[in-house]
């Protein structure tokens, strides 16, 4: 059994969770508690706070995770990253009052900066050889200079909404970070083979994401036309429809390009184009 360390609440717990259970994972308990074992794969989750789970699978606690990078970065405990999830995107970036006038890192020398993160900050400053004050705040960092406790801050950007609210600009991008799955450095073969195995179905799901199967009809005088056009995977396929003069081409494109080539496949000769959804994909 492989136990599976995810985030309680919030985003990232609603991206792991919409993850697993497209990779067909199904729990047992419809109501959640601390641990949650599947029904149909040998795996059990644990549910914990974000800053708990790279201690938890560092320690044997739990065998892997999904985690912000963010939060592994922070806590700076051994683990092995296994996959990137593409997830729960965000940035630890440096900010500071909107109308302070800015040239570079230097302007952070001597200042006091608020932050969660000191962990990261302090790498970071030590790097570029700035001397500051770190103010470590546990929350609502955002707020630290309109209040007098710091000339700025260092903390998670999404959107950017926060920050202009409070009246901040982003001026330094430190961290890019999303979700991982982190595992611990000593799993046994068995779990390894788990791992291995979730792994493989995570990869199906990203896979597929974002891509559109799209059939069309094309009159095979033009299919070489049509051809052309479609920057798809590998080859097409095309099939035989009832009309010896007409052919079916079916393919898989990443779903920014259909709206960039369907006026290209009409001009084209393609007709009946359908675009379907793709739940999975093997690669």
């Amino acid at each position: 059994m492989l136990r599976i360390a995810v985030q309680s609440k919030g985003r990232l717990y609603e991206d792991s969770m919409a993850l697993l259970a497209e990779a067909g994972i199904k729990l047992s308990s419809g109501k959640r508690t601390l641990l949650v074992p599947s029904r149909n794969f040998p795996v059990e989750i644990l549910f914990l706070r974000d800053d708990d789970i790279p201690d938890s699978v560092a320690s044997g606690v739990a065998d892997v995770g999904i985690v912000g990078l963010n939060e592994l970065l922070e806590k700076a405990k051994k683990t092995r990253e296994v996959k990137r999830l593409g997830f729960s995107k965000c940035r630890l970036s440096l900010a500071i009052p909107k109308d302070a006038v800015y040239k570079g890192l230097e302007w952070f020398s001597g200042k006091k900066i608020a932050t969660s993160y000191p962990g990261i900050l302090s790498a970071f400053l030590n790097e570029k050889g700035i001397k500051a004050d770190i103010h470590v705040i546990t929350g609502s960092v955002e707020i630290a200079p309109g209040i007098g406790l710091a000339d700025a801050i260092f903390d998670i950007v999404s959107s950017g909404s926060t920050l202009i609210s409070n009246q901040l600009r982003e001026v330094e991008v430190v961290v890019d970070s999303e979700a991982v799955l982190v595992a611990n450095e000593n799993l046994t073969p068995e779990k390894n083979e788990i791992l291995e195995e979730l792994v493989f179905r995570i990869g199906a799901v990203q896979a597929a994401d974002s891509k559109k199967y799209i059939l069309m009809n094309v009159p095979k005088s033009q299919l070489e036309d049509v051809l052309a056009v479609l920057p798809g995977i590998k080859s097409p396929t095309v099939m035989p429809l009832a009309n010896d003069e007409w052919c079916s081409v079916h393919t898989v494109l990443e779903e920014k390009y259909f709206w960039e080539i369907i006026n290209k496949l009409k001009a084209a000769g393609a007709e009946g184009i359908l675009v379907l959804d793709i739940e999975k994909m093997i690669l």
